[in-house]
């Protein structure tokens, strides 16, 4: 089964062509950090204009990287959503199009559904198990069963994850994306510096807002202070507080759903503190943890592709799927 899948939900416009959920011909991604840098986050019309700009010629890349032409293809899988609602309606029309004009039937695919299934291409995964989805936008503990259902189980009350640590960036002014910055800066800096409260949540939900503003009002009391800080020194201790939480409920939905494998899926998966303390922890329990490849962390069509092809393997049959639009918010479950 040969896949094309196509990702326009955010500031990544990708286009990947992937046989049988696991091989992956190519995976092209043109990335627009550089251009919303100067704003300090994205920003949703930039992000569509460059969508329009990039697709076309994106496609043409992918499919001569595959050494495929249009006529091998398949299915051509699109996410709908969740996203920014002008960014999927980029990647939806332009799907479509391609769907009508070539008559190649048209796969819906969930952004989160996809970003899991980002596992699914390197890794045996073994159901039933849970997924922590970590990324910029989400941040939630799923349970995936043996018929590949998804049961969300808990998630961010407030900010993602990579929200907050987007925002704790911007005010130690070391810039955006803040993710990559501050876990470099965790591994010089003193992880115990600052005393984080852990915020009184309870289940499977999260809250970052009190954890980031800990560090927000330490960084303004230095200042009215006129008094310097250490910016790693807050960077590690806002890392480790955070990972800390993620890796405690995320083992604990372990035991209780009585699961063996964790995987780890979204942007924020490719930070390495998470992956070496959550898989440290889980080899306490042993509990296998398992992640995608750094180049499957990010939006990616691969994923879009892997996704799509699981969701044929179970019975999903596409229709004409004409009507499809972007859909800005969904529940994994209600997808």
């Amino acid at each position: 089964m040969l896949v094309l899948g196509i990702e326009t939900s955010c500031d990544e416009t990708s286009i990947a062509i992937v046989r049988d959920g696991k091989e992956v011909l190519s995976n092209y991604i043109s990335s627009q950090i550089e251009i919303h840098k100067e704003y300090g986050g994205v920003v949703p019309e930039i992000a569509s204009r460059h969508h329009i700009k990039n697709i076309a010629t994106i496609l043409e890349e992918s499919l001569e990287q595959a050494k495929v032409k249009l006529e091998d293809i398949d299915y051509i899988a699109v996410t709908y959503a969740p996203g920014l609602i002008g960014a999927l309606l980029v990647g939806v029309s332009f799907a479509k199009g391609l769907s009508y004009g070539k008559k190649i039937p048209l796969i819906p695919v969930h952004h989160i559904r996809g970003h899991i299934y980002a596992n699914f291409i390197e890794n045996d995964v073994e159901l039933p198990c849970i997924s922590l989805v970590v990324s910029g936008g989400h941040t939630n503990i799923i349970y995936i069963d043996k018929e590949h259902n998804f049961i969300n189980l808990g998630g961010t009350l407030d900010d993602a994850v990579g929200e907050s640590y987007d925002k704790v960036a911007r005010v130690l002014g070391i810039g955006y994306p803040g993710g990559p910055v501050i876990d470099k800066m965790y591994y010089k800096g003193n992880p115990n510096f600052l005393h984080i409260p852990e915020p009184k949540v309870g289940g499977y939900d999260f809250s970052f807002s009190g954890i980031k503003t800990s560090v927000i009002n330490y960084v303004n009391k230095m200042k009215m202070k006129n008094e310097t800080f250490i910016p790693e020194d807050l960077a590690a201790s806002f890392q480790k507080e955070v990972v800390d939480i993620l890796c405690k409920k995320v083992l604990k939905a372990c035991e209780e759903k009585n699961v063996k494998q964790v995987i780890i899926a979204g942007g924020v998966a490719a930070n390495s503190l998470l992956r070496n303390e959550l898989k440290r922890r889980g080899e306490e329990k042993n509990i296998k943890v398992s992640y995608p490849s750094m180049k499957y962390c990010t939006d990616n069509g691969a994923m879009i592709a892997a996704a799509a092809y699981y969701k044929v393997e179970r019975g999903y049959v596409p229709n004409e799927n004409l009507n499809l639009n972007g859909v800005a918010s969904l529940s994994i479950e209600n997808e």
